[in-house]
């Protein structure tokens, strides 16, 4: 969740904005910090420092928005149809790997609710019903090729 925060902050971006807004607050923070707007070699390398920040909020922002998760719902219901072959959890975020290769990161998950799903012989079943749809979640990487699997 700090992630978020943090994300949020630095674009000046609230929970509520749609994608289209999110995209708007964006451009115009670049259009402000693009370092060939800057002549000098230090305002220059603060200003590319400052745009990378940016670029990395806005896509993390982009890809935890609940309209990129109903864009791309599809898509996960297959992934979370292969099953789930490995996880990790730190810091409250629950790292999952999925039988297809895919790995999704699910933040602000209670270190009781991870107990409870590596407690459980039904991870598949528990999360489900209790982490997927209920944590702020992004795809990190997609599945493996077919030939590679």
């Amino acid at each position: 969740m700090k992630k978020i925060t943090d994300s949020r902050r630095l674009l000046g971006a609230t929970a509520a904005m749609s994608l289209k807004e999110l995209n708007t607050l964006y451009k115009g923070l670049m259009k402000q910090h693009h370092p060939d707007r800057f002549q000098e070699d230090a305002q220059r390398a603060e200003a590319e420092a400052m745009s990378t920040r940016i670029i990395e909020a806005y896509k993390f922002l982009e890809s935890v928005h609940p309209e990129t998760h109903k864009a791309n719902a599809a898509e996960f219901e297959a992934t979370v149809a292969t099953n789930i072959a490995t996880w990790h959890y730190q810091h409250q975020t629950l790292h999952i790997t999925f039988g297809d290769g895919s790995v999704y990161e699910y933040y602000g998950v209670p270190a009781n609710v991870y107990n409870k799903f590596v407690g459980t012989n039904g991870q598949p079943r528990f999360a489900r019903r209790h982490i997927f749809g209920a944590f702020p979640a992004r795809k990190v990487s997609g599945p493996k090729p077919k030939d590679q699997a």
